[in-house]
């Protein structure tokens, strides 16, 4: 049940030290405050550096979704048929309009031409990809998303290129991500958090069964449904670890990094494994409890800095906050790895998770305290602004532009290409990119398994040759996609 707090803008009570009603909490991780906290950091904006002081007016969702509705109504009577033996492209889907961006990539909602199902689909500049040594990182986030499906993750639905850009459609989640919450003066009750860690740690117990270490839990990658359940995304540094192998890259967003990554990279030493998601995990419930996250970290301390800062400072828990929850914070914001709760075990045997529902809980049938509201859609409404005025290149003009770059192309003396290097760079991208469509292969799944051949009919199967693996070109050699080890 929703509480009474956990309305934005609420005047409810909040726990003593958190900002008082009515004032913004600060967006920024350097962003002044009338009221700084004793040694604790206040949220920051996403990595893009977007301060805001105040929240921005929401998107009525409802409006246009209703004005889109009826201007599709003559396409649904036309819906397109895909031939199933084409490769999902471009064309099979509609853009409806912008809700984010990142360092190099933006988000739409889309819809699925035949099927009329909504997705957000995610697209990356292949050029800014291989100018910012990205590739691998793509390539990496593609590979992962392939193999995983869970009731708590972002799933990959689709994945495609055309020239300029490589495409991921994945599960569209209306219900906006966690640091857009707090950015909108949202109050998290104990209850509501408490749903928030037990759905990260079914969705890390998955993971942790793929080998897969997240490095970059925050309010930022959480995306919450239209219900109001939690979801993890951006496989974007994530890594692949075999048994009894552990990672040592520096690698995440400093505020919510494990004290092991910091130390590993200074120390060297063994490396750091699954533990340091559930250490974000803490930090990442203490910040929507209370506002700002327990340690003063920036993306500028200096690593060195941070090794000590957590041999010397305490986390401050607030009084008011029930004993159960402070204990379950604590071993999670535990230094030590071992001591860490870190494990869905560890969780489920927590006092102050002792009532929950597991199965109940992985079938979404527990209640949210916290329901996004419906009538919104929950993201910065400037971003499709920026898209239709501001960028160079809109997604709604690609087709037109790309026929008219197939044209310059083909009118252009191939020796004078401008920089030869990129165009191999693009190349081995076009050669390695893997196309996905996981409606076709729950398709394929579903289908009655054909009965083996006889020996009259094996004798007719022609040969089928084996497959030719596929290497990248050798001065493409650092954006070459990898399993990548830590």
């Amino acid at each position: 049940m929703r509480s009474g707090a956990e309305r934005r803008g609420s005047s409810a009570a909040a726990p003593p030290g958190s900002p008082p009603p009515g004032r913004a909490r600060p967006a920024g991780s350097d962003a002044p405050s009338a009221l700084p906290p004793p040694a604790a950091g206040q949220p920051r904006a996403r990595d893009s550096g977007d301060v805001r002081a105040q929240p921005r007016p929401l998107f009525q969702w409802s409006k246009w979704k209703k004005r889109m509705g009826s201007s599709m109504s003559a396409a649904t009577a036309r819906r397109p048929v895909f031939d199933d033996k084409e490769d999902v492209n471009f064309d099979h889907f509609q853009i409806l309009r912008a809700i984010g961006k990142g360092s190099f990539g933006k988000v739409c909602i889309v819809q699925k031409r035949d099927t009329e199902k909504m997705y957000a689909m995610k697209y990356m500049n292949k050029q800014q990809c291989i100018e910012r040594d990205e590739v691998r990182n793509v390539f990496r986030e593609l590979e992962i998303l392939q193999e995983v499906e869970h009731v708590f993750l972002v799933n990959l639905w689709y994945s495609f290129q055309d020239e300029e850009d490589m495409f991921m459609v994945v599960d569209l989640l209306l219900g906006g991500d966690l640091r857009y919450h707090l950015q909108q003066n949202v109050q998290f009750s104990e209850d509501t958090v408490r749903l928030y860690i037990c759905e990260m740690a079914l969705a890390l117990d998955y993971l942790r069964g793929q080998h897969i270490i997240h490095r970059d839990v925050k309010p930022d990658n959480i995306l919450l449904d239209e219900r109001g359940h939690a979801h993890l995304t951006d496989f974007n540094i994530a890594t692949i670890i075999k048994d009894g192998e552990r990672a040592t890259a520096l690698a995440g967003t400093k505020p919510y990094m494990a004290p092991e990554i910091f130390h590993s990279f200074i120390n060297g030493g063994t490396g750091y494994s699954f533990e340091v998601d559930w250490w974000s995990v803490g930090v990442m419930a203490y910040e929507l409890l209370r506002g700002w996250r327990p340690y003063d970290i920036h993306s500028s301390n200096a690593v060195e800095s941070l090794v000590q800062l957590f041999s010397t400072v305490s986390v401050q828990y607030v009084p008011t906050w029930s004993k159960e929850m402070v204990a379950l914070l604590r071993k999670l914001l535990t230094v030590n790895p071992e001591h860490r709760l870190s494990s869905l075990q560890d969780v489920q045997a927590a006092p102050a998770l002792a009532g929950v529902l597991w199965d109940h809980l992985s079938e979404k049938r527990v209640e949210p305290g916290f329901v996004p509201n419906k009538g919104r859609l929950h993201c910065d409404p400037t971003f499709e602004l920026e898209e239709m005025i501001l960028e160079s290149r809109p997604l709604h003009k690609k087709k037109k532009r790309l026929a008219k770059n197939k044209s310059r192309d083909n009118s252009r003396d191939s020796s004078q290409s401008e920089n030869d290097y990129l165009q191999d760079c693009l190349d081995a991208i076009q050669q390695d990119f893997v196309i996905f469509n996981r409606e076709k292969l729950k398709r394929s799944q579903d289908l009655p398994s054909e009965p083996l051949p006889t020996p009259e009919s094996r004798d007719a199967v022609e040969p089928v040759e084996d497959e030719v693996e596929r290497s990248a070109l050798p001065m493409c050699g650092p954006i070459c996609p990898s399993a990548g080890s830590g």
